[in-house]
């Protein structure tokens, strides 16, 4: 199994949350933008140098902070 953190996927790369890394507060602010373990996530785009990460979940397209983004983990699928 191939996993790792969603700063680290390509743009245009997809993967399914398999893991969040942190508390309550973070994993329920997540769900509320659809994206929750079992969830496929597309990476749109990244800014250098820690910057937001854009990431399509079903139909909608989500901005989330770089530290937010390290701790989601996704199973890449080839």
């Amino acid at each position: 199994m191939n996993t790792i953190d969603l700063t680290k996927l390509e743009e245009g790369e997809s993967g399914v949350v398999v893991e969040i890394h942190g508390g309550h507060g973070l994993i329920r602010r997540l769900e509320s933008l659809g994206i929750r373990v079992g969830k496929k996530v597309t990476k749109v785009s990244s800014q250098l140098m820690r910057g937001p990460v854009t990431v399509r979940v079903g139909n909608s397209h989500v901005a989330i902070g770089f530290g937010m983004a390290k701790k989601i983990f996704v199973e890449i699928k080839k």
